[in-house]
């Protein structure tokens, strides 16, 4: 097991570098497959051992080889964030599947189980890779993308269909008879993605665009496929809140008025990682405090 895990922390830093190269070329017309990585400053193409992730950026110092101007911390931090999320990923998936059966691996004994695991973990390392560069680029632009939120959402959409859907059993006889799942679990993140864009959607046109962007609708549209009902109300609490302190905190140290704009879209993501991971415990504790 603990090669696994080293293997998906690796994975994660390599998968981090390359979703900084498509956050800094998001929408400027640079290819994302190729073309080599050049240094923004001086443009200088970079080689091989300044693109190993996290290492490079600690042996140079934080500095351009080349030019010797700072390269932005934003590299690192990606491509660590990526590492720590991949493996928590694979840990949580693990673990899940892990419940359904008496020792280590017995699930891989089916190949449609061992299929669904490996579907469902790169399901949920593409909408991680996705979120990550969501939470970058609209922390860096104030803009939310939409050639990544759509691709995300479709994404979702059909793992959704595919995760809930119950395609039916062969009986005693051999043959093969077709079901439907339970409903409620198959509308489920559909419900509650309609009304968490829903009621972001009337904020929009409440506050006529100036207390919420309509990137922030389709963020919280993919927030209720990803996470279902109850867990998005643990996502959407804690954007809110962690939204207001940091909000508060600007306007104390005087960084921002009432009328600024501050990117939402950060914060709805942490949200997200977080309900996903912990959302069921969280609602859990909260309707325990209340009842």
């Amino acid at each position: 097991m603990f090669l696994f895990y080293i293997f998906m922390f690796f994975l994660g830093l390599i998968a981090g570098s390359f979703l900084n190269v498509v956050i800094c070329r998001l929408e400027t017309g640079e290819t994302m497959v190729s073309g080599r990585s050049h240094c923004p400053r001086c443009g200088h193409i970079l080689a091989w051992y300044d693109l190993v992730p996290v290492f490079s950026f600690l042996m140079l110092k934080g500095k351009c080889r080349y030019c010797g101007k700072p390269i932005s911390i934003q590299y690192p931090m990606v491509e660590m964030a990526t590492g720590i999320l991949f493996l928590s990923i694979f840990n949580y998936q693990f673990s899940i599947f892990n419940e359904f059966s008496i020792s280590n691996f017995q699930f891989l004994n089916s190949a449609f189980n061992f299929f669904y695991f490996l579907l469902s973990t790169f399901y949920f390392l593409f909408i991680i890779s996705s979120l990550i560069i969501i939470f970058v680029y609209d922390l860096r632009h104030y803009i939310i993308p939409d050639k990544i939120v759509y691709p995300a959402i479709i994404v979702s959409v059909i793992y959704s269909l595919f995760e809930n859907l119950n395609f039916g059993h062969w009986d005693l006889f051999g043959n093969w008879k077709l079901e439907i799942g339970n409903l409620i679990t198959l509308f489920n993140p559909f419900i509650a993605a309609i009304l968490t864009g829903a009621f972001f959607l009337s904020i929009v046109l409440i506050t006529k665009g100036a207390g919420m962007g309509g990137g922030d609708v389709k963020i919280a549209f993919l927030m209720g496929l990803i996470l279902g009902w109850p867990k998005v109300l643990a996502a959407l609490f804690l954007a809110f809140t962690a939204g207001a302190i940091y909000g508060i905190i600007l306007i104390l140290m005087r960084k921002k008025t009432l009328k600024s704009k501050v990117p939402f879209g950060p914060f709805l993501v942490a949200g997200t990682l977080v309900a996903l991971f912990w959302g069921g415990e969280i609602m859990r504790w909260y309707f325990g405090y209340l009842f």
